[in-house]
């Protein structure tokens, strides 16, 4: 039976381009996982966008010497084209900047103040003496007043996970330019996280499922839980919808909170660009309906506990009770996916410290899928991983060109030059059956890794498959049967029937080289779909008044499904082109020019 999956993907922020880090946390996983759901017959809506409000943007905009929507136009589009580039398949990309999220957000707020889940408070905001702007927590470093750590941040210490205020730092710095900041006396919306303290503890219970990372950390959290601010002394961002407040001129929405409402505004537009205003309430408002969140492991305490607090309290749900606001019952996340650090050399990626390797320079010289794999098979999932070109080209070279790639290549092109065609299996032997059995019991297992979104162990099973077909073929040897074509034939029609099995278990992994396997096969039409970009124009709601482009994609029709199917005989087949390219093993001790490996690393 088909159900409703949403899959709602971490906001990257448009102050520059993406690294390989970024896409390793919120997006290849949250793409394999939608892929593979969609193959199974599941109705997905895949959500996100472009994050564009707060001080960090203003920040960078003055560094560029331009306006902030200057600026989050320019590198929504450099965003989207590393998305399209890597293939990730959302139904709707949009941005936080548009006049339907403003809508959404104030929706969202005016529940939350209803039910009594919002107050103002008198608190010491930091600025910075330099600029009289708002400092962003995040954009504050000093010590942890708890676990003496000395590079914490204002908003969250990463060493002991506890919530922190900037005031409460010691020695307190800049991170822009290291000067001290000034602590003004301001008043600002706090949402009342402690009154959830209850119903977060009896809803994190359920969540037994969850990757113990994410739950063990969320749970430590709930015994410090404190108001925390929503609003901030700024001009770019969300207004808000109060007397008093909603003309003042220095008075936004915190972009945390307003980020996080754009899984739902996100919904939301989708539904209205979809013709049916009303649409999005089958991921949101059906009890039957799961959630899926993607995101780096320093984004955990915004998804497992600070969105679930405004969905409760929005639900009226939370400690102190209430009555549903203006979006109904709101389902809680199913479940936080959060994946760990991909490092460099043992640094986190960090585009201020120059280590960074961006999406658009790796996929001009390799293209989407080696990443793809690399991040599914060897990236950050329950654990830090070092990213290093060595292992990247022993990943490229010895498991997609010489195990993949060589198995599609000779099978192929032994039909093709024997028979030119998928030839008939005519004379077939117990290792026939086997190779079969095993490739067919592969969904089975590889479809249970995915649907808990263990993308290692997903994709090493697709691979021993490979590893298999590879064996039967040195074993068969079928290029020494020309005279006894029968056997011949039905050795060649055993690995291509794999092939197309194993092709259907990667293309989760690998949509591009799927679709070119799928065409090797001699299969026509979109196997694995992939996104676009789409320019919308100024009129609808759903517009920022403006036109700007979102992406999107038509998934629907493409062919792909989790299952083995016969491989047609008779089917016409053509000697097929290289799938992978192999690296020059140089390139594992020097890096590439745009990325060089530094001395001593």
């Amino acid at each position: 039976m088909s159900e409703s999956v949403l899959t709602a993907v971490a906001w990257p922020y448009a102050n520059g381009p993406r690294h390989i880090g970024h896409v390793s946390g919120f997006g290849v996983p949250s793409d394999v996982f939608s892929r593979y759901q969609r193959m199974v017959g599941n109705r997905v809506l895949m959500v996100s966008g472009t994050d564009e409000h707060g001080t960090p943007i203003q920040v960078q905009a003055d560094a560029e010497g331009t306006t902030p929507r200057e600026l989050v136009d320019r590198y929504s589009r450099v965003i989207q084209d590393d998305l399209v580039g890597l293939g990730l398949s959302y139904d709707l990309f949009t941005r936080t900047s548009t006049d339907n999220h403003h809508r959404v957000v104030q929706g969202m707020f005016e529940g939350l103040w209803k039910n009594g889940y919002v107050f103002g408070e008198k608190t010491l905001g930091a600025i910075s003496p330099s600029t009289g702007r708002t400092l962003p927590d995040r954009y504050i470093e000093g010590t942890c007043p708890i676990c003496g750590y000395p590079s914490a941040r204002g908003d969250q210490c990463d060493n002991c996970g506890n919530q922190l205020d900037p005031a409460d730092l010691k020695e307190p710095r800049s991170r822009i330019n290291g000067e001290v900041p000034e602590f003004r006396e301001t008043e600002h919306l706090m949402l009342d996280l402690p009154a959830f303290s209850q119903s977060l503890a009896g809803w994190l219970d359920t969540r037994t499922n969850w990757r113990p990372n994410v739950l063990n950390f969320s749970r430590n959290l709930l015994d410090d839980l404190r108001p925390r601010a929503i609003t901030r002394d700024l001009d770019w961002g969300v207004k808000v919808p109060l007397d008093g407040w909603r003309d003042a001129p220095m008075k936004r929405f915190y972009v945390w909170f307003d980020a996080v409402i754009g899984y739902l505004s996100a919904s939301v537009e989708w539904a209205e660009r979809s013709g049916d205003p009303d649409a999005w309430k089958q991921w949101w408002c059906d009890p039957q309906a799961s959630a899926y969140y993607f995101m780096g492991k320093d984004n955990i305490v915004f998804h497992s506990l600070i969105w679930p607090a405004l969905l409760l309290g929005q639900n009226g749900a939370g400690d102190k009770g209430g009555t549903p606001g203006e979006f109904g019952t709101l389902n809680l996340p199913t479940e936080v996916v959060s994946s760990e650090f991909l490092t460099m050399s043992g640094s986190k990626f960090s585009t201020s410290r120059g280590t960074v390797i961006y999406v658009g320079d790796f996929l001009r010289e390799f293209g989407p899928d080696a990443l793809r794999y690399f991040i599914s098979v060897a990236g950050p999932e329950n654990q830090d991983t070092d990213f290093t070109w060595d292992e990247f080209v022993r990943r490229t070279n010895f498991e997609l060109a010489n195990e993949w790639g060589n198995l599609v290549n000779r099978s192929v092109s032994m039909a093709a030059k024997n028979v030119g065609a998928v030839p008939e299996p005519t004379r077939p032997e117990v290792a026939d059956a086997e190779l079969l059995a095993q490739s067919r019991a592969a969904f089975t297992t590889v479809g249970a890794h995915l649907q808990r979104s263990r993308f290692k162990q997903a994709s090493t099973e697709a691979m021993r498959v490979i590893g298999a077909a590879n064996a039967y073929l040195s074993h068969q040897e079928p290029w020494k049967r020309k005279d006894d074509p029968e056997r011949r034939d039905t050795i060649l029609h055993t690995a291509l029937q794999v092939v197309q099995d194993a092709n259907t278990l990667l293309t989760p992994f690998l949509p591009h080289a799927a679709q070119k396997v799928h065409e090797a096969l001699g299969g026509t039409g979109v196997w694995a779909a992939q996104p676009r970009r789409e320019e919308v124009g100024a009129g609808s709601s759903a517009d920022l008044g403006t036109t700007h482009s979102v992406l999107t994609g038509d998934y629907a029709h493409e062919q792909a499904r989790w299952e083995s199917t016969p491989i047609p005989v008779g089917r016409p087949l053509a000697r097929p082109t290289p799938l992978f390219p192999k690296l020059d093993p140089e390139l594992g001790e020097t890096g590439p020019s745009w990325a060089p490996i530094k001395r001593g690393e």
